[in-house]
């Protein structure tokens, strides 16, 4: 008899425990007036552009010109790992926030503060996140390279309602050429200066008849000490950070 209490017992606190660790799906999604496969598809699509986050940095923003810009100082100067590749991406970055902080600060009190505090939907909130991001492209996209994909997209019969100009299909790749392009005009103003020495450096050695010594070797120091000495780190980021104001 105390065998058959003992066992009716251990199923009873045996089911109470899993009826204790039962949960429904509502406690893992987000809270809406959608259906749960509905709600599913929106967790699913924030996870996905969090995913692309570093992407979007790049394309939108002013990260593209400012990354490239120092490329071509480090290759100007000849160096080959100096500075690293971690210390050009971070600056690029901090350049990015500083330029971009208006927008990123716009951004966040017209669409996702209001969407956190369920006072408008998804789709008015991506409206408004985007608004900033198409109205700073706007302002510095080539109207050349614009025309050029609204061109294509009308050939596509994929043209927007608004007429195509700021689509974020057509805005987006031609603000990335529009800042590939301007990032490549200021790499060749940095890179001139650095040649000119090379090439008198190169002549001169030439004609002391040092014809195993590379060139290069005599040039490395003279460019260094012309960049520190004009205080270039100054210049360069002052100039690309006003040629967006």
């Amino acid at each position: 008899m105390l065998r058959r209490v003992w066992i009716a017992s251990s199923l009873l606190l045996v089911a109470t425990a899993a009826h204790a660790q039962n949960f429904s799906l509502d406690q893992v999604l987000p809270p809406g007036n959608g259906s749960i496969s509905g709600r599913m598809i929106q967790l699913i699509a924030l996870m996905t552009v969090l995913s692309i986050a570093p992407g979007l940095l790049v394309m939108v923003t002013s990260f593209t010109r400012f990354v490239v810009a120092l490329s071509f100082l480090r290759s100007g100067l000849g160096l080959q790992s100096a500075p690293a590749n971690l210390v050009l991406i971070s600056l690029s970055l901090f350049m990015t926030f500083y330029v971009m902080g208006p927008t990123f600060d716009r951004a966040w009190q017209d669409g996702v503060r209001p969407l956190t505090e369920n006072r408008i939907s998804e789709e008015e909130a991506f409206a408004k996140v985007t608004a900033p991001f198409r109205d700073f492209m706007l302002a510095h996209v080539r109207p050349k390279d614009l025309d050029t994909f609204a061109e294509m997209a009308a050939a596509n019969a994929s043209k927007a309602p608004d007429g195509g100009r700021s689509d974020l299909r057509i805005l987006i790749p031609a603000f990335m050429i529009s800042e590939l392009r301007r990032g490549f005009e200021i790499g060749f103003l940095i890179a001139l200066p650095f040649l000119v020495i090379d090439m008198v450096i190169a002549v001169l050695v030439m004609s002391m008849g040092m014809m195993m010594l590379p060139p290069t070797v005599i040039s490395l120091p003279f460019k260094i000490l012309f960049f520190v000495l004009i205080d270039g780190w100054n210049m360069l980021i002052s100039g690309l950070v006003k040629s967006y104001f």
